[in-house]
């Protein structure tokens, strides 16, 4: 009888593990989703038989995804940049998450900052987990500003007070300058939205003669005219954070991206970081949210266990493994208190402070609707036309109006 049971269950075929794909791109991104997936991703997975199988990709993402999307071959689970997420959410090609958040004990709708869901979020439902993200700060060179007695950017300036502490630091005779504005919407928008610009009116349009819009498009470039500012490519830079690593500008205007490129490119520069300052007439600051998600492919046959996955890829111990490494800035609300953010070290300090530009005034997505990059483009144009004096800004900014209007009518 024994040996009839050996029998019986050695003809049991083992049951198979259902097989989630999760792709993303590649590049120094691959080591740590790697080693995100087998420290935290694989034991969480493994008591519902799931196997995962990464798929990172070399080339251009967005295009592979949307190939992929269209043939039917596209993952379960993948990335999808703010920056083109609507169209994905608008022809429903995202999986809608809010039932499967709604049931989880791992991940709710209200663990996520609310500014980084909203840009995941299209006719009320959620289509993406941010997994980590970035905003805009203020970045200065303490010594520049040591050298000229001038305090420090602060919390509590005002587009007014900020541009006066510029000028104090800025001595263009010997090259120094205070402050490096390049001429595009990416970092001029921050600005925009301080002032109150709304970007699309009920109808899709957009109307650059807001006066929101024009105020900040006459200040930032006023900068530049007046000297206190320079942009970039004139002292032979490619962005802002190339030229406050020359340590010919005392400030830039950039993300969390430039502190490891300070570290390697500028070891010694003795940096701080401050929130954006307020527009002096609404009191608000502007930002934007850089970031990408984990979402479901809605034609996937295997959502219940790719929901799995995205829970274990976003989980706390996950988002603070990639915090306390210095990788990337978690989307969990209750990481805002973790003890790295103590840490006295002008990059955690750095990090708080982006961490905290999500929150703090008119915080919009860093995406254009149906749009997408070609919306700014009429925008930088003007940018450009004005800060090199080949234009007047109501010249400008009624070139780039006609611009936008065509784009609009297509």
């Amino acid at each position: 009888m024994a040996a009839g049971l050996v029998v019986l269950v050695a003809s049991v075929p083992a049951l198979a593990s259902t097989v989630v794909r999760v792709s993303g791109w590649g590049g120094t991104d691959i080591a740590i989703v790697e080693e995100l997936i087998e420290r935290f991703v694989r034991p969480a997975v493994k008591p519902y038989d799931i196997e995962v199988k990464y798929e990172p990709i070399a080339e251009e993402f967005s295009g592979y995804l949307f190939n992929s999307l269209s043939a039917g071959t596209a993952p379960d689970l993948f990335y999808v940049d703010i920056f083109w997420a609507e169209p994905l959410m608008r022809t429903g090609q995202l999986e809608p998450l809010d039932p499967y958040l709604a049931k989880s004990n791992v991940l709710r709708k209200d663990d996520i900052l609310p500014k980084l869901l909203a840009g995941f979020t299209y006719n009320g439902k959620i289509y993406g987990i941010p997994k980590d993200f970035n905003t805009l700060a203020v970045f200065y060179n303490k010594d520049l500003f040591d050298e000229a007695g001038v305090a420090y950017p602060d919390a509590n300036d005002t587009w007014d007070t900020f541009a006066e502490k510029l000028r104090k630091v800025s001595r263009p005779e010997d090259g120094i300058y205070g402050i490096a504005l390049p001429p595009e919407y990416a970092r001029f928008g921050a600005f925009a939205y301080s002032a109150g610009f709304k970007l699309f009116d009920d109808n899709g349009k957009s109307d650059l003669s807001q006066p929101g819009f024009v105020e900040a498009f006459k200040w930032y470039t006023g900068l530049v005219k007046s000297g206190v500012a320079i942009q970039p490519a004139d002292i032979g830079q490619g962005w802002g954070g190339g030229a406050f690593a020359t340590e010919k500008v005392a400030t830039a205007i950039e993300g969390a991206w430039i502190l490891g490129f300070l570290r390697d490119q500028a070891p010694n520069l003795r940096y701080g970081a401050t929130l954006i300052p307020k527009n002096p007439r609404t009191g608000q600051r502007g930002n934007f949210i850089y970031t990408v998600s984990w979402s479901v492919n809605a034609a996937s046959k295997v959502k219940a266990e790719a929901f799995k996955v995205l829970e274990a890829l976003t989980s706390p111990e996950a988002q603070q493994w990639v915090l306390r490494r210095g990788l990337a800035l978690p989307s969990r609300k209750s990481l805002l208190n973790d003890p790295y953010f103590k840490q006295d070290t002008p990059e955690a300090k750095a990090n708080l402070v982006v961490f905290q530009g999500a929150s703090d005034g008119n915080v919009h997505p860093f995406q254009f609707g149906r749009y997408g990059g070609d919306w700014m483009t009429p925008v930088n144009e003007a940018l450009t036309a004005v800060m090199s004096g080949e234009m007047n800004v109501d010249q400008a900014l009624a070139q780039a109006q006609r611009q936008l209007n065509e784009l609009a009518s297509r």
